[in-house]
């Protein structure tokens, strides 16, 4: 079983950015948690991030089609992507969307409430932080056993 995490624009700057609203763990911090617990499961992960919606659509179009399942944290790409949803939307293996803030609770912006892509997953994990991850590993990985 192999799971996708693919994170958008900005997570990489995750501990330093907003870390009253997006904690202080790092990226490298999840990755972390994520591959311990996947290498508890016996499941292999592959992580990708990029700023550019071209090379995250490119990484989904080569890998997805491989994938058992794909977690996504689209960062700003959730609220404006319809190239992204149409891209998930063609992947075979199921999508969870993560959020480490709750969209809902937002009050930065109404466009930071919706989400264009979530149609395309099959479900999402919004504002528990880097749980959220793991919570989405845990559903892909009994999903396909």
């Amino acid at each position: 079983m192999r799971i996708l995490v693919v994170n958008g624009p900005n997570l990489d700057r995750l501990g330093v950015r907003e870390p009253d609203i997006y904690g202080t763990q790092t990226l490298g911090d999840i990755e972390r948690q994520v591959r311990e617990r996947a290498a508890a499961r016996g499941v292999e992960v592959d992580f990708f991030q990029s700023p550019a919606e071209s090379r995250i659509i490119e990484y989904l179009h080569r890998e997805g089609p491989e994938a058992s399942g794909v977690i996504i944290n689209p960062a700003a790409l959730t609220h404006y992507s319809i190239a992204l949803y149409d891209c998930l939307k063609t992947l075979a293996a199921p999508v969870v969307e993560v959020h480490l803030s709750n969209l809902h609770a937002r009050t930065d912006g109404s466009f930071r409430t919706r989400s264009v892509t979530a149609p395309a997953a099959v479900g999402v994990i919004t504002g528990l932080g880097a749980a959220g991850y793991l919570l989405a590993m845990e559903y892909l990985i009994d999903r396909n056993e």
